[in-house]
């Protein structure tokens, strides 16, 4: 009887084959796709510096931006609002989903499949997709941007509370119901309870997420300071652009800050 034995060199050597080959597809797919479109890299890495100097020459603020801070930060509380609450909504609705479409808390089969299937759809289309189609149905106004991100949060978060709900230990369900427990002291006092950290987590995350998706939104719903943003830039007062970029980074990196601290005291 023969047993196929690869040594140690072997082994490396088909790997290293492997990824070379992996390697070389990337760089043909590439190729193929600058020549389809007529990208001229070199061209473009030569212009970066001259790009990355004109950037910082004219979108760094100015005095003169300080004249354009009330405005702006007006529309910025209003563009993280809509974040917020965007998110906390479709995560009330993204934890009746999970717990109902959770293979261990689902009360049938075909109910988690109905909702696994919906999750996917909302999760894999773009935030600005659901921006465009929305626009025809509710105008430009906050509410459309508030339901461009509630449905894409809401199909990101019912998939990630599946899976969270999912990784519990099933043992603690199962002895819940050996005492005579019913569905929903099983969910109530077993799922909720163990999952609650896991799943602040992730809203936490999503509403970091969803400021940064609330700007770009803005400039296709013509509000929040993504809109603000798109007005200064074409009016060429670049200087108010850049302060807007920055105060924006301010904002994500205080509620980045703050959402550390959330988790380290939930934990």
């Amino acid at each position: 009887m023969k047993t196929n034995y690869q040594s140690p060199q072997q082994f490396y050597r088909q790997r290293r084959l492997r990824m070379l080959i992996v390697l070389l597809i990337l760089i043909g797919i590439y190729v193929g796709s600058m020549l389809l479109v007529k990208f001229q890299t070199w061209n473009s890495i030569v212009k970066i510096p001259a790009g990355l100097i004109w950037l910082f020459h004219n979108f760094i603020p100015t005095e003169r931006s300080i004249s354009y801070l009330g405005p702006i930060l007006y529309q910025l509380w209003r563009t993280l609002l809509v974040s917020i609450s965007s998110t906390i909504v479709a995560s009330i609705f993204a934890l009746m989903a999970a717990i109902l479409g959770a293979k261990t808390t689902t009360p049938h089969r075909s109910v988690s499949l109905v909702i696994r299937f919906g999750a996917s759809l909302l999760r894999n289309i773009p935030v600005v997709a659901w921006a465009m189609i929305l626009l025809f149905s509710f105008k430009q106004s906050d509410f459309t941007g508030f339901l461009a991100l509630f449905f894409m949060t809401l199909g990101y978060l019912t998939r990630a509370f599946t899976e969270t709900i999912e990784d519990l230990d099933a043992e603690k369900i199962q002895a819940l119901q050996a005492v005579g427990a019913n569905y929903f002291q099983c969910v109530f006092c077993g799922v909720l309870p163990e999952a609650a950290s896991t799943l602040t987590s992730w809203v936490l995350y999503m509403i970091e997420n969803n400021l940064r998706d609330a700007t770009l939104v803005g400039l296709l719903t013509g509000t929040g300071v993504g809109f603000l943003f798109d007005t200064y830039f074409k009016s060429f007062r670049y200087d108010a652009a850049g302060l807007i970029v920055l105060l924006i980074a301010i904002l994500v990196i205080l509620l980045e800050l703050t959402s550390t601290q959330i988790r380290r005291a939930i934990a």
